[in-house]
């Protein structure tokens, strides 16, 4: 008896929770619509802060933080939006906007060659739906290695041998692409320059020479931390070092 007690009683709480979220995001939209965006934002960040995440969520504190005029808050939340839901047009046209009130117009160089070839197939998938593919072609090679093993004919012996070696190389393939975006997935750090000004490095401390001065709104991606220092890489390929103070990581 008291097992269902409390089931009904988790069910019960998990109801209200949600209906609660649903009434906070209500005002926070109201509050928005009314051009109240200070009050709004502090809604939808209240909401963020009891452990809500969603694409939806960012967008909103972006759009919040894009009206009042704040750069790298709104960039920096748009940014998060986009990492839950990259397709979505609206965050990448409210993003692009954001973009235009930074100071820095740094080059983007894109990705050329082979490499670019296998990020952009391996990125079509997330490396999780690989992995699983790769599981169903290992289920496919197995049925096609019984189908040769007990196959009573010349024909369907050389059919199900050309199958079994057909998902072998599938098999190959997705682990692969598994692999090689998990990596990319790991490696790829984005980061939003907070500070009004900071001041690239070429070396991890301040006495050496400068490299470039970024402002704030200012995307970068970092490649390694070194106690108060971080390395990063800049659109342009430009590799320096930052103060971490400076920056904000969006994965986090």
């Amino acid at each position: 008896m008291k097992k269902y007690i409390l089931f009904f009683t988790l069910i019960f709480q998990f109801v209200c929770a949600n209906e609660s979220l649903d009434a906070n995001f209500k005002k926070a939209n109201d509050l928005y619509n009314k051009e109240d965006y200070q009050n709004a934002l502090q809604t939808f960040e209240s909401i963020e802060k009891q452990g809500n995440i969603s694409a939806d969520l960012y967008f909103n504190i972006g759009n919040c933080y894009y009206k009042l005029g704040k750069v790298a808050p709104s960039i920096y939340n748009y940014e998060k939006a986009l990492l839950l839901n990259p397709d979505d047009e609206g965050i990448q046209t409210n993003l692009s906007f954001a973009q235009k009130m930074a100071i820095d117009d740094i080059k983007i160089l894109p990705e050329v060659g082979f490499k670019k070839m296998v990020k952009e197939f391996t990125s079509k998938l997330h490396y999780d739906t690989w992995a699983w593919i790769a599981v169903c072609i290992a289920f496919l090679s197995l049925l096609s290695f019984l189908g040769y093993y007990f196959g009573n004919t010349v024909f369907l012996k050389r059919t199900f041998f050309s199958l079994f070696l057909l998902f072998l190389i599938g098999i190959g393939t997705t682990v692969f692409s598994a692999f090689l975006q998990k990596k990319f997935d790991t490696n790829y750090n984005p980061a939003i320059v907070f500070a009004e000004a900071t001041t690239l490095k070429s070396e991890p401390k301040n006495s050496s020479e400068d490299v470039a001065t970024l402002h704030e709104g200012t995307k970068v991606f970092v490649l390694e931390t070194l106690g108060n220092w971080s390395q990063v890489e800049l659109t342009d390929k430009t590799k320096a070092w930052i103060n971490k103070e400076a920056i904000k990581e969006v994965k986090k």
